[in-house]
């Protein structure tokens, strides 16, 4: 079960940890190429205030951007500011999802997010939460993969997993990480919950990925290649943009 209050906690301290790092640059820093192609990580500071008003958008009920065009020409606008005019809508933008989030409200309803996509209302936190860590990695300042907790780590490996199942691009394998846990995902056969309750267990995937959390969430989230991962069954697939 999704603890949305849990997940608001920890979006709150992820976004502590963002905003004492980032005010450790200077306006030149923030203007340098951040990790993600053609973004400084002026564009990755715009499109963080920018999402957490578009969140807010959403547990409004209203469309999360206008427009795509929208969306990608406010990042445009925005990403050349002032470190100090940055750090400003951070913290105030993430206010204001702090405020949405906390009101009272059927946690249950399902809401529209981009392209379509629909949740559960109870899960936009953790979608911010995403946000904030990944993005704070992607800065490339000091901050990486390994430094996120084991928690958020394993709840992203799932929901990837979870997104990416049933994906026809994506063959059938199963996730192994080093501490055990097997995970399918992929073009898996879906089974019926009354071949559940007749106890009917589908084969197992033959292709296996296996590795370090990290290691195996920076691949399937499209952050690192996976070449230190290891495969039987057949070589490391492509994974489609997320």
């Amino acid at each position: 079960m999704i603890d949305h209050a849990h997940d608001l906690a920890s979006v709150c301290d992820a976004t502590d940890r963002l905003l004492a790092a980032v005010a450790k640059l200077d306006s030149a820093a923030a203007a340098e190429p951040s990790r993600l192609p053609g973004w400084t990580r002026g564009h990755i500071l715009a499109h963080l205030a920018r999402n957490a008003d578009a969140l807010v958008n959403v547990l409004a009920g209203r469309p999360m951007y206008a427009s795509p065009a929208t969306r990608d020409a406010e990042i445009e606008r925005d990403a050349p500011r002032a470190l100090g005019i940055q750090l400003a809508d951070l913290r105030e933008s993430a206010d204001r999802f702090q405020d949405a989030a906390s009101v009272s409200a059927d946690w249950s309803r399902t809401v529209e997010l981009r392209n379509g996509v629909k949740d559960s209302a109870s899960r936009v936190p953790f979608r911010r939460w995403v946000e904030v860590e990944l993005h704070h990695v992607d800065l490339g300042i000091g901050y990486e993969l390994e430094d996120l907790s084991e928690e958020f780590t394993q709840r992203e490996i799932n929901f990837l997993a979870e997104r990416f199942r049933g994906h026809p691009d994506v063959p059938a394998l199963l996730i192994k990480q080093d501490d055990g846990r097997m995970i399918p995902t992929g073009a898996v056969e879906s089974v019926s919950q009354e071949q559940i309750e007749s106890g009917y267990e589908p084969p197992l995937p033959g292709l296996t990925v296996s590795g370090r959390q990290a290691d195996l969430l920076g691949w399937l989230c499209g952050r690192r290649d996976g070449s230190v991962l290891t495969t039987e069954g057949g070589p490391l697939p492509a994974l489609p943009p997320l």
